[in-house]
């Protein structure tokens, strides 16, 4: 969608840059400048053949096509000026970007891990290292959707958005060539149309009687529920008068209009419009109250924020209010779509995904919304998925994309529900495993199926967390608390809430018995000595222990399976012990209070030579800890 309408949202933002210009560039600079990027890129390119390929041409070039979505030209130059020095984070994190729209995932995982570098603070960098290699099993989720592309009403042009009123079907399209093009991408300006519902097909589509639509960009809609008032955004243009910032950029702002006799009239302003910044793709709370809408206003977490604002009983609205940063990002949120259970819908660069925009829900939670979910394929793809509308009593909606296989520039598709979308609430309470007493101040981790944290909590006064978590999703639920073994409880999926469960926790000094320390099985993959996830959530109860009691010293102990020849496993095992012991020196451990020693196959639990089961494998590759001091 980056080819009309979604950066005319946060111009100012994406092209406020300090120029390098000098008389070689300003031709192509001053294309860049109205946003012409198709013509830039062009000029760009002409420089690069008169051998005036500098940093900055690559870069203004590498954007122009990042501009208008030609993934493949723009990692090309990008990858010319990250090798570069002093090369600006947003850069990379557009590289990356570009590499992951092109499938390049590998590559994606190196530039993004730089990008965390660059910025470490930031929501994306934190987003990616929680959970770096996400794409593989993000690729291996159920879809939630089935998608039919809407060949009936897209063209050769750009066509986008899907609202229902009652029989008639609202969108957006570039299809009338009557308009002048529009510089960015070359395709005309973008009318508002209605089409008719007939048996379930959506056809006779037609320019929107009334005022609404000019001879500059109208996009997004959303009508009222009694069909009577319509918000939309159009450049900035009323009265007749084309009005421009500072920059001389002309900005997206929001409009009224009343639908009299069947035609829309009246065209107002909203009261918040100004010259500077843009303010568009309106939305509606299901009871009309409240009206969302996207702005790269001051103030905002990123290059374009969703806002909140109250629609009072006059028609007039209050003040804009941020979702905030469990919603917004440093990158765009965009094209946001409340439904009839007031979940909300947005796309997003800045949250993780497939694609450049993927499409993600929040479901309400009292006055504001829960965790933000990626709805998953196929709703998105590797490129642009925008514009989401669901309807929850139908299981029915649409989506816009700009994904390989369309017919024009942006597609509408026809999406139908498949697989559950929903979360459900998940009640934790931590006790005393021996007195059943709540053990409020206890940390409650959420982590789902492939080791991912998704949540971390403190239990209240009476030792309950309250987590969301996704209904058709396997989780666990780690608890810590100091003077406590920690412990896990796996989350089964379920589509009914709320779930109450309990998580004891035994106090620690329950995992000394006799001259050892009693852990669950500290588990290896088979020829390897790394300490996973699991290993380490063992280990730190060994940790805790050590740390309460200062005096003790341990020795650790490692066995193998019976692969391999004796030399081998004899060395194995002592790399896993090795290995082991020095987890627990980077928790805080004196090196002075370790000892590790391997053994190899030679003391088996279960001596059945190349007859084991996995199972029999899996437990004789396992470490032991001997108090050899207290």
């Amino acid at each position: 969608m980056k080819k009309i309408y979604l950066f005319i949202i946060l111009i100012a933002a994406s092209t406020t840059i300090t120029f390098a210009q000098n008389k070689d560039t300003k031709k192509a600079d001053d294309l860049y400048s109205r946003l012409a990027y198709t013509d830039a890129a062009e000029a760009y390119q002409k420089l690069l053949k008169k051998g005036k390929g500098t940093k900055y041409v690559y870069e203004q070039l590498a954007n122009s096509y990042y501009f208008i979505n030609d993934s493949k030209k723009a990692e090309t130059y990008y990858k010319r000026v990250v090798k570069g020095k002093k090369v600006k984070p947003e850069t990379v994190y557009s590289y990356a970007q570009a590499l992951k729209a092109n499938g390049k995932y590998d590559d994606y995982n190196i530039w993004m891990k730089k990008f965390t570098e660059m910025k470490p603070a930031d929501s994306r960098s934190i987003a990616f290292m929680k959970n770096p290699n996400y794409l593989p099993k993000y690729l291996e989720n159920v879809k939630k959707f089935s998608l039919t592309n809407m060949k009936e009403i897209n063209t050769e042009y750009s066509e986008f958005g899907g609202t229902v009123m009652n029989k008639s079907f609202y969108f957006s399209s570039a299809r009338n060539t009557a308009r002048k093009k529009y510089a960015w991408n070359e395709e005309p300006f973008l009318d508002i149309y209605v089409a008719e519902i007939i048996g379930g097909t959506v056809k006779n589509a037609d320019l929107i009687d009334g005022d609404v639509n000019t001879k500059y960009h109208e996009g997004n809609l959303a009508i009222t529920a009694d069909g009577k008032r319509m918000y939309f955004d159009r450049n900035d243009y009323y009265k007749g008068k084309y009005k421009k910032s500072e920059e001389g950029i002309n900005q997206i702002n929001l409009f009224t209009a009343l639908k009299e006799n069947g035609v829309w009239k009246d065209i107002q302003p909203v009261s918040f419009n100004n010259n500077e910044n843009s303010f568009g793709q309106p939305a509606l709370s299901p009871d009309g109250n409240t009206l969302y809408f996207v702005s790269d206003m001051p103030g905002g977490k990123g290059m374009s924020d969703i806002y909140k604002v109250a629609v009072n009983k006059d028609g007039s609205l209050g003040k804009p209010e941020n979702l905030g940063d469990k919603i917004n990002t440093e990158g765009k949120e965009v094209f946001p779509f409340i439904d009839s259970n007031g979940t909300l819908y947005f796309s997003s660069d800045g949250h993780m995904g497939l694609g450049e925009l993927d499409v993600f829900y929040a479901e309400v939670s009292g006055l504001s919304f829960a965790n933000v979910r990626n709805i998953g394929t196929d709703v998105n793809s590797e490129n642009d998925d925008f514009a989401f509308k669901y309807d929850p009593k139908t299981k029915e909606g649409y989506v816009s994309s700009n994904r390989k296989g369309g017919v024009g520039s942006d597609d509408i598709y026809a999406a139908k529900l498949i697989a559950p979308l929903c979360d459900y609430k998940l009640n934790v309470q931590v006790v005393d495993a021996n007195t059943k007493k709540a053990l409020p101040g206890a940390r409650v981790d959420l982590y789902d199926n492939t080791e991912n944290k998704l949540a971390t909590k403190t239990a209240d006064k009476n030792g309950f967390v309250k987590l969301v978590v996704e209904c058709d999703k396997q989780n666990e639920v780690l608890g810590f608390l100091q003077g406590y073994e920690s412990n896990n409880l796996r989350v089964t999926p379920t589509n009914q809430g709320p779930v109450i469960r309990t998580l004891m926790l035994r106090p620690i000094e329950n995992i000394i018995v006799d001259n050892k320390v009693i852990l669950n099985p500290i588990l290896f993959d088979f020829d390897k000595q790394n300490i996973k996830s699991q290993a380490a959530f063992e280990l730190d109860k060994l940790v805790a222990i050590m740390k309460k009691y200062p005096s003790m010293e341990i020795k650790v102990e490692s066995y193998t399976d019976h692969s391999g020849t004796a030399a081998y496993n004899m060395a194995l095992s002592n790399r896993r012990a090795a290995s082991t012991v020095q987890y627990i020196i980077s928790k805080g451990i004196d090196k002075a209070r370790l000892t590790s020693q391997g053994f190899g196959k030679t003391k088996p639990l279960f001596d059945c030579g190349s007859n084991c089961t996995k199972e029999q494998n899996d437990k004789n590759r396992r470490s032991d800890f001997i108090i050899t001091k207290r």
